[in-house]
């Protein structure tokens, strides 16, 4: 039997106007993942039009028209398949959603492709989303230097916006050498999936190669057993029943299983993926197992499961990397906005302010600053307002990274850095 494709999700970011759902949207469909159907109504409008000659850019228009109209055709979760790996887009229309959906929820994305104008190069969004993906710990980078089209394909103007870009990069700590950038344009088609005979002088990779070149998600099989609960059902004749994804170790039938900070623990007796039984699942694996000897009402969606010998550390305070992303005022000592951490929703008060830093070298630029503000990095000390799961960023990543609300708005994003054990 074929070895099974490796799974990698991928996150697109960049500023909003650069063409990020075009790019997707051309990518799915050369690959052959937007409905035929869909296709074919769009074809016939554009012959009736006397558009003989159907343009993808047509499909595009359109779809983005009957999105506008509510009408949502559903890029956000898409698959497709490269000839090395099954690639998830995780794509976020509205910025703020984007932010929150990036930092939390089963989108962890394992790379980014960043999607940038030729002609506006750097705007504001453009710097957040790379800052963002930096803190985050998305270290694996694909650039679209997109609509060169505007630019009639020209080398020089590809340049300046790559070393404009670069700059930024590097400024965050990524090695630009490691980083495939690409001349492209997304709306007519160049290096998407096929190379442009307009770029002669353009040698690298497309798009789809680039996927290629991506390394897959470390599995985290030899880590402590954490599955964060998304929901529980109680189902008759069965039990109780968690459901949430696997992060880290590995979950058998007949194991003895924890969840904190409920401070329960059962025996399972069953686990389901996709409605099939199995009988041990793997990080990554979106499950429903069934428990004996725990009751639904003692279960909250974000409580973490874990196994008696090593269970999810319950933190009297955590120590913390931030980066400020928007703050009408600034944060002082005091301020208790709302953490998310994988499916935990936690208000978390700032009890200490220990440095202010520079990002791109993660040297100390302040000793315990009176506050910090929009655009600041620092390390801070949070102190849940109840019992809370939540784990270094080193020892399980996914329970380490969690972002902070606020009024709406997702305030900063960070990764935990020590934890206390609560006694």
């Amino acid at each position: 039997m074929p070895k099974e494709k490796e799974h990698i999700n991928v996150a697109f970011i960049g500023h909003v106007d650069h063409g990020k759902s075009t790019t997707i949207g051309r990518l799915l469909y050369e690959v052959g993942e937007i409905p035929e159907h869909i296709i074919e109504k769009y074809r016939k409008e554009a012959q009736e039009k006397g558009k003989a000659t159907f343009e993808f850019a047509w499909v595009m228009d359109r779809l983005k028209e009957e999105r506008e109209r509510g009408l949502t055709i559903d890029v956000a979760h898409r698959k497709f398949q490269t000839d090395k790996y099954y690639i998830t887009i995780v794509d976020c229309p509205g910025h703020r959603d984007f932010i929150k959906n990036m930092i939390t929820g089963a989108s962890q994305a394992d790379a980014a492709v960043l999607v940038m104008d030729v002609v506006e190069k750097v705007q504001p969004q453009t710097r957040e989303h790379v800052f963002l993906a930096r803190t985050l710990g998305i270290n694996q980078l694909i650039v679209l230097i997109n609509k060169m089209d505007r630019v009639n394909y020209d080398k020089k103007e590809y340049d300046a916006a790559k070393d404009a870009l670069a700059k930024i990069l590097r400024m965050v700590g990524y090695k630009i050498e490691e980083i495939p950038f690409i001349a492209a344009s997304a709306y007519n088609g160049d290096n998407i999936t096929k190379k442009s005979t307009k770029m002669p002088w353009y040698n690298g990779p497309t798009l789809l190669e680039a996927f290629n070149l991506l390394k897959p998600p470390e599995k985290l099989v030899d880590k402590p057993l954490r599955i964060p609960i998304q929901d529980v059902y109680s189902i008759s004749g069965v039990g109780t029943v968690p459901v949430g994804r696997v992060e880290s170790g590995i979950l058998k039938t007949g194991d003895k299983v924890v969840f904190e900070p409920a401070g329960v623990s059962g025996e399972v007796k069953s686990i389901e993926m996709h409605h099939e039984p199995i009988p041990e699942a793997y990080p990554g694996d979106n499950i429903g197992f069934n428990v004996r000897g725990v009751a639904k009402k003692d279960l909250k969606r974000g409580d973490v499961a874990g196994h008696p010998t090593n269970p999810p550390t319950v933190v009297k305070d955590f120590t913390a990397q931030i980066v400020v992303l928007q703050h009408p005022t600034a944060i002082t000592v005091g301020y208790t906005p709302v953490v998310h951490a994988h499916t935990a929703q936690v208000a978390c008060k700032f009890v200490q302010l220990l440095k202010k830093i520079d990002p791109r070298t993660g040297q100390a630029k302040e000793e315990n600053p009176q506050f910090i503000k929009t655009g600041d990095a620092a390390v801070v000390k949070l102190e849940p307002t109840r019992p809370m799961v939540i784990e270094k960023v080193k020892d399980i990543p996914p329970l380490g990274r969690f972002a902070i609300r606020d009024m709406g708005i997702t305030v900063g994003a960070g990764m935990v850095l020590d934890v206390t054990p609560r006694k």
